[in-house]
């Protein structure tokens, strides 16, 4: 490829040709009805002033004097003196120098003085032919092998073309000239100040600087708390152990998560619950509580899968295992989802049975759910892979369709060892409740199976012929990426608790284009709320920035109360300390305000969706929709805690008690006393201690929460959204 040369200045470039710049520049004041004129005339005084041999030479030596003027930062904060100096050519040049050299928060602060000059509140002509410009520019360097989109390679032109078609009328042949760029442009930063003015009222713009030491000391201590979850999680996904996995493949059977993945369609989605269900819960290991239970898509229909894992003390029903399955069961009735459940469990386990059996939420409760749920027209389908003992055979005989695996699946009340004991009858267990017995004789099950593959065939078929058709109540759109990274959310959060940040930048990077219509910004400011989509499905969002005040409870109950009118469902980013306390917080009707707020989540009926980012604490985990609370489903990050109260508070006030009891109180007896109730509310408050017990759905990695919640939602929509009638509100 040739390169043409420039020809060498006969004059180099001195202070006399800067100086005579910026004079120039902040004399004239009639410059802007005819800029072409006006620049071109300084130009022709420039060439005679300083007797250069040509226009050529006077434009290149004026443009490196003009760079020299805008490098003063007196002359960068006077935006007519800039606009005076600046061409679209020069101002793209001065963007990728900035690119370049500065850091992001001081980018931010001079582009958008650069963007003023070529903007106003409705986007113009100019602005749009430097956008053009920038992005034309941006593919003839390609083309030439130049790589300018490295910087902010995530945010593609598309993003500023949506903002300008939104925010200006355009003529047809712009919207053409612009929707046909696809390179990405290198100005993040850049993009959010060329949203219209009317769009930026609901816009969320960034103003983290990822290159600060807290934010990556933050992201650093995240990402650790990250992979530990991650080694966890790996090793939960074994099983019962190398063993007990050899011996079940020994049996031609396929894994329980084999299972799920051949009954999935290709490529879907699988949303796993509870994955660290039963994690140091007993003596014994229990990975996963024995169970896998999660949503995911089967011939084009979001199901719950249930699946018992046989490698986990062969499938048996631990406490934990019957309350995960309850929970699954929970999660298909209020989302409408059909449920397959996979069986292949040995029954209720024996020595725990005084934990499983008698109570109104044990492993009886699983038979109800199955009837109940079949009365609501909601499908439930059995495939017996292995053992389906005692109460258990009541999950296929129970079930709306049934399959069952030949010389593998077996159905029976009492297995050959009770029979023998109770009748004195020998029988072995295929001749008892087998696939031949079932599907020709007692016609218990529907469908016969030569092995799990076919088992899964058959259980897809089924599914196929459901005549199940999803249809939301809510408009949803077409899905926009954030303008933000989520890999950024750790940096931003991190693990101490006690440092804040603004929840807003955990918001832009969770919703559709990181555009948030904030309701309410100017009151109650501790709590943010407003309107948002994910993955294209309309959202109110509730996210606190702080304590919540009696302004914020209202503002949220207000808000709660909108969604609801409007069928919207809602999100709520938990990081909260509680309600605030005080004499002058009680005067001011804190406790009533806080009510309203409880009870505007306790009645709101849309699909309600939690995430504890930060800390869950007291009553604040009711008005932000705790588990009490009815939330389809609740997440939690690494870095989260739940308790009545943080750790050091709990301490200082059964310090207090035992204080009061003691007349010889020294500072070494007051530690005594804090140091192990520190550690108690530390360990109970974590949510691998949380999630091991079902206090919520699962801890995620805070950059798969957008995908996570965009799941989730999808699944929520499968059925009607009731109506919301509120109770009395003390005023």
């Amino acid at each position: 490829m040739s390169v043409q040369r420039t020809k060498p200045f006969s004059i180099a470039l001195n202070e006399a040709h800067i100086k005579w710049v910026k004079e120039t520049a902040t004399q004239f004041d009639d410059w802007q009805p005819n800029r072409r004129k006006y620049q071109k005339n300084v130009l022709l005084e420039f060439e005679k002033n300083f007797q250069l041999s040509g226009q050529q030479e006077a434009r290149q030596l004026y443009s490196l004097a003009i760079q020299h003027v805008l490098s003063d930062p007196i002359i960068a904060k006077d935006e007519s003196t800039m606009a005076k100096l600046t061409n679209r050519k020069l101002a793209l040049q001065k963007v990728r120098t900035l690119l370049k050299k500065q850091p992001s928060n001081l980018l931010v602060e001079k582009l958008s003085t650069l963007g003023r000059i070529f903007s106003c509140p409705t986007l113009t002509q100019p602005t749009l032919h430097f956008l053009l410009y920038i992005v034309d520019s941006q593919k003839q360097e390609q083309m030439n092998g130049g790589n300018t989109g490295n910087s902010l390679k995530h945010m593609k032109t598309s993003r500023i073309y949506k903002s300008i078609m939104l925010g200006s009328c355009v003529r047809p042949h712009l919207y053409k000239r612009f929707s046909g760029s696809t390179g990405h442009l290198a100005i993040r930063a850049f993009l959010g100040r060329y949203h219209s003015w009317h769009e930026s009222a609901a816009s969320t713009l960034s103003n983290v600087d990822t290159n600060t030491e807290e934010f990556k000391e933050n992201a650093s201590r995240m990402d650790e708390l990250v992979d530990d979850l991650e080694k966890l999680v790996s090793r939960i996904k074994l099983g019962g152990g190398e063993e007990a996995r050899k011996r079940h493949l020994s049996r031609n059977k396929l894994l329980p998560r084999d299972r799920i993945n051949r009954l999935l369609d290709n490529g879907s989605p699988f949303l796993e619950l509870s994955q660290l269900a039963g994690y140091k819960v007993y003596d014994e290991e229990v990975p996963a509580g024995g169970i896998i239970t999660g949503i995911g898509r089967v011939e084009g229909v979001e199901c719950m899968i249930i699946a018992n894992d046989p490698t986990v003390k062969g499938g048996t029903y631990y406490p934990i295992t019957v309350k995960k399955h309850l929970r699954a069961q929970e999660i298909g009735r209020e989302n409408r989802l059909p449920c397959i459940y996979l069986v292949d469990s040995g029954g209720a386990n024996l020595p725990r049975q005084a934990e499983v059996f008698p109570d109104r939420d044990h492993f009886g409760r699983i038979f109800f759910n199955q009837a109940s749920m079949s009365s609501e027209n909601i499908p439930q389908i059995a495939v017996v892979m292995g053992s389906c003992t005692a109460g258990g055979a009541y999950v296929p005989a129970m079930a709306d369709q049934s399959i069952i695996v030949k010389n593998q699946g077996t159905i029976f009340l009492a297995g050959p060892p009770l029979v023998k004991a109770a009748t004195g009858e020998v029988v072995s267990a295929e001749e008892l409740g087998g696939a031949d017995l079932h599907c020709r004789t007692s016609g218990v099950t529907d469908y016969y199976a030569s092995n799990d593959e076919h088992a899964l065939v058959l259980a897809r078929r089924a599914v196929a012929f459901l005549n199940w058709t999803k249809r939301p109540e809510i408009d949803v759109k077409k899905p926009e990426e954030p303008l933000y990274p989520s890999s950024e959310l750790g940096g931003i959060v991190g693990d101490n608790l006690r440092k804040s940040f603004d929840v807003k930048n955990v918001i832009a990077r969770i919703v559709d284009g990181s555009q948030f219509d904030e309701f309410k910004a100017l009151y109650g400011t501790t709590l943010v709320t407003g309107f948002a989509r994910i993955y294209g499905y309309p959202v109110g969002i509730i996210a606190n920035n702080g304590i919540l005040f009696s302004e914020s409870a209202l503002k949220g109950a207000h808000f709660i109360q909108l969604c609801s009118q409007r069928n919207i469902p809602l999100i709520f980013l938990q990081n909260i300390t509680g309600f605030m306390v005080g004499s002058s917080a009680e005067a001011g009707g804190i406790a009533k305000n806080g009510a309203k707020m409880v009870t505007a989540v306790s009645c709101a009926k849309v699909p309600k969706f939690t995430v504890i980012i930060g800390g869950s604490f007291g009553a604040g985990n009711y008005g932000m929709c705790g588990r009490a609370y009815g939330p389809r489903f609740l997440w939690m990050w690494p870095n989260a805690r739940i308790s009545v109260m943080g750790g050091e508070q709990a301490a200082s006030v059964l310090a207090q008690v035992v204080k009061s009891k003691d007349e010889k109180w020294t500072p070494e007896k007051e530690e005594s006393v804090k140091a192990p109730i520190r550690a108690r509310y530390e360990h109970e408050g974590h949510p691998y201690f949380s999630s091991a017990r079902l206090w919520d759905d699962g801890v995620i990695n805070p950059a798969d929460t957008r995908k996570v919640l965009g799941l989730s939602l999808s699944a929520a929509l499968n059925g009607p959204i009731e109506k919301s009638r509120f109770g009395v509100f003390r005023m």
